[in-house]
This record gives structure tokens, sequence and C-alpha cells, in this order.
């Protein structure tokens, strides 16, 4: 009788012992807690953020990953999946955001975020359409954009600004390449879930070597309220361009396309009954919601994550309560403000190495992506070239349009924009347009799609 009534609960409905919830919940935030800090911090590096301003936004963004996993565990009123998901700041998006941010002002990325999250309702309607004009050439060629961007900008946390005293300390280059080696040692010998916290493992690693070399200091961490917080608009009023958010809307349909795999692999994994397209939109609008939030609180976009799919996988635990817990476990971090104030004593250098690193994998995502297009062929070849050309130029020569009209350096000025766009109606040019016998799509393109 009791296998039979346990066979008719859908696997991700299962309630589990509480010490079960505590235990697998703890492990998924084991698995991205260093998704937020690193995220925050090299923000706020970039940007230059004073230490309030820093711990409020840890704070901030642990506390709308937690309540965003907890709308994609329960889903309510087809907001959420009712998945065992969890909500993280994408690696894209924050390089956008602070591309953004630096062409313009803060006020105008956060805008941006909030711009993009109202997009994400008005385009899913459509967004099957829009998808395939993105095929593995344009979202591999973005992602490839997305990480030299970012080890150009991140390069500089580790040296300092040219010119600057102490520009290029070998203390602090020696401890970026420690915490780059070490993040390597530890994806290599590790295995399960070790091996999938590598990046979190080398991050402490590098700072207790920074604290063994004096490079850091740990005495404010316990001093100040114990309760943080979090600031509604810390950056003031958000300002709304469309032009300087038109990288990140841009990014939103690639992440649509990314959410609709997410979804069907979980669904299957964990055994969910019924279509797993169905669910789709409710995944969508979860990750909406959430971004809207955040932005509110000066977050980037706040996405479901992949990487956590892969504990479902290990341990066979598919029920939602296990993340929905992982959630209410992520809000007491963000309530806790000795958390931010220990993210904040982190060394520049030990985050850039950790920036360096985690940002060149997702140029190895885009570089497998590209593997899997036939770059001999006439459109893929000129597609990446004309793409790399728009996109590298304002990157790799900053300033390359300041002469230009402020309204097209939103666009041209901005990398990332630029050359995402560039791919994107090069590769229409070349796939979509009936012109002689360019129609013919490259081996394996439209398929990814």
């Amino acid at each position: 009788m009791t296998g039979t009534k346990s066979d008719s609960i859908d696997p991700t409905d299962q309630m589990l012992p509480p010490r079960s919830l505590v235990l697998f919940g703890l492990q998924h935030v084991l698995v991205m807690a260093a998704s937020p800090i690193t995220a925050v911090f090299l923000v706020s590096k970039a940007l230059g953020f004073s230490e309030p301003v820093t711990v409020s936004l840890i704070s901030a963004t642990f506390l709308i990953c937690g309540l965003g996993t907890i709308l994609q565990s329960f889903g309510p009123w087809g907001f959420g999946a009712r998945l065992p998901f969890i909500m993280v700041p994408g690696g894209a998006p924050i390089a956008i955001f602070l591309a953004i941010a630096q062409q313009t002002d803060v006020q105008t990325a956060v805008g941006s975020v909030i711009l993009t999250a109202a997009f994400y309702f008005v385009a899913l309607p459509v967004f099957r359409r829009l998808l395939r004009y993105f095929p593995p050439i344009v979202v591999g060629t973005m992602l490839l954009l997305v990480s030299v961007n970012l080890v150009r900008i991140y390069g500089s946390t580790i040296t300092g600004k040219p010119g600057s005293e102490g520009f290029a300390d070998p203390l602090n280059v020696g401890l970026a390449l420690a915490t780059i080696a070490l993040t390597v040692i530890f994806a290599r010998v590790f295995t399960g879930t070790l091996q999938r916290i590598s990046v979190m493992l080398g991050l402490i690693a590098g700072s207790l070597l920074a604290l063994a070399a004096g490079h850091m200091d740990l005495s404010g961490v316990l001093s100040g309220p114990a309760i943080a917080v979090p600031q509604l608009f810390p950056f003031g009023m958000p300002k709304f361009d469309l032009f300087a958010a038109l990288p990140l809307i841009v990014f939103s349909i690639i992440s649509m396309a990314e959410a609709t795999g997410q979804t069907i692999a979980t669904a299957e994994i964990v055994g969910r009954r019924g279509d797993a397209h169905a669910i789709v939109p409710a995944t969508i609008r979860g990750d909406a919601v959430a971004s809207l939030i955040g932005g509110l609180f000066g977050t980037s976009l706040i996405i479901t994550s992949g990487e956590n799919v892969g504990i479902v996988r290990a341990t066979n635990v598919k029920s939602r309560y296990v993340t929905a817990t992982a959630g209410v476990i992520l809000v007491l971090i963000a309530l806790f403000a000795p958390v931010g104030r220990l993210a904040n004593a982190l060394p520049g250098s030990v985050i850039g190495g950790t920036a360096v690193i985690v940002f060149s994998i997702i140029g190895v995502i885009g570089i497998d992506l590209l593997r899997r297009v036939d770059l001999r062929e006439h459109g893929p070849m000129f597609t990446l070239a004309a793409a790399l050309s728009m996109g590298l130029l304002p990157i790799l020569v900053p300033g390359v349009y300041s002469q230009f009209p402020q309204w097209s350096q939103m666009i041209l000025g901005n990398g990332l924009a630029a050359g995402t766009i560039t791919a994107v109606l090069v590769n229409a040019l070349f796939q979509h347009l009936p012109l002689g016998t360019a129609k013919k799509p490259a081996a394996g393109v439209e398929a990814e799609i």
C-alpha cells in the first residue's frame, strides 16, 4: 500500500526529513556560493564601491538568489517551474552590466537590468521565433567576447592601474597566478561535489595564502552590526536608456534559450511528469521576476543555473523541497552581515585570479559551441570574422568611437553589443536571405536550436 502511494507522487514533490533537507540544501549552496560573492566583488572592485555598498550588494544578491530559488521551487501562479532549480547571477550578464556602467553610469546599468526583466515578459510569447537568429555561431561568438572583455577588465584588478603606485606588484601577480594554479589542481585532484566547487576552493586557498603573506586584513569582519538589510535603490533612482540596455536585452534571448534547455533537461533528470515544454514559460517568468527585484536592489540579472543539475543527477535527490531549503539558507546568509564583510576583505589579486579563470571558462564554452560549426563555409567564417572585428576593436582599443555621436557609442563602443549584433546580422544575411546560394545553412548550425 505504501509503495503504491509513493509511486503516485511525482519525484519532485517528495518531502524528505528535515535533516536531509538541510544537508542536501547546504550542498547546493556550497556549489553556487562562489558565484554571488565573486560577482559582487568583481563589480565592486571595477566600479570602486565603498565597503558599506559592497556589503549591501552581497546581501542583496544572496537574498534575491534565495528568494528566486524558492520561487522556482514552488512556482506559485505560474512564476517558477516547480523544479529543483538554483538561481545565480550569470557570468555574461555581469560582464554586460559592467560594460554599461563603465560607458554610462551605474544607475543606467541598473535601469538596463529592469528594462531587460520587463523585456522577458514582452518577448516570452514570441521568443521561439527569435531563436533561429541565435544559432551556435552567434552564441559562441558572444561568449568568446564576454571572456576577452572580462579578462581585460579583471586583469587590472590584479595589477592595478598603469602608472599607479604598486602597479604590477609581484606579490599581487603571484597571488593571482597561485589562485589560478590551485583552482586547476583542485579541479584535477578532487571528484564529485568538491570538484564542482573547485573555483570556490581555489578562492579560499588563495585567500589563505594572502593571509599568510600579510596581504589580507580580517580585523573588520566581526565589527559592526551582525544583521544586514539590503538597501533598495542603493545607487539612487535608476536611469532608463534603451540603447544602453540593448546588450542585456540581446542576452536575455539567449538566456531564455538556456532556460528552455535547462528546464527540459532537469525535468527529464528528475522524472517530472507531463510535457516539459509546457513549463518553460514558468521558468522564464521566474527569471524575470527575480531579475526585476534584483534590479531594484542594484544587482545584475539573476537567472536559473545549470551548475546544480549535476548534483541532482549525482545524488539522485530530486525533491524541489531540497532547493527550496537551499533558498532559505541563502536568505539567512544574506541577512548575516559578517559574510559580506568577509567577502569585502578578500584581496583584489585573489579575486582577480579567480575571475580570470572563471571567465576564461566562459570563453572555452564559446569555443566549444564554435567547434560545432563548419568554419570552412563562407557564411560562418565571415560571421565570426565580422563579429570579432566589431567586438574586439572597442575592447582592445578603448575610445575608438569616442568622437562618434553619444547614442552610437552605446552600441559601437560596447564590444559585447557590437559583436553580438554583428554576428546576428551577418549570420542572417548568409543564412536567412535568399541571395544566390548563400542561404544554405552551415552543417549542424540550425539543428542546435
